[in-house]
């Protein structure tokens, strides 16, 4: 399936609007067969848009995969540091 990125857009968006300006004056001329077919043209463009839209939500929205982060695991340590050795301690 084929994915549009949302770069093109705005470009999508200045389609539609000329789409419905189009089919706003083919309904005034009375040329039904235009009209259809400029509907079905903003139908798919509408259709673009909406995909558009859906992927940047689900681009937006966070997963959470179950692993933790440098916050949660320095969360759990408490800022003091352990007792160190030195080299007497060790022979």
């Amino acid at each position: 399936m084929l994915r549009p990125e949302p770069t093109p857009r705005p470009r999508l968006i200045e389609i539609r609007d000329n789409l419905i300006a189009r089919v706003a004056e083919a309904e005034r001329e009375g040329w039904l067969g235009e009209v259809e077919g400029l509907r079905v043209s903003l139908a798919g463009a509408d259709e673009k848009l909406a995909q558009l839209e859906a992927e940047v939500g689900r681009r937006s929205a966070a997963v959470h995969l179950g692993i933790s982060t440098f916050r949660d695991i320095a969360s759990h340590t408490n800022g003091t540091p352990g007792p160190v050795a030195s080299a007497h301690d060790q022979n």
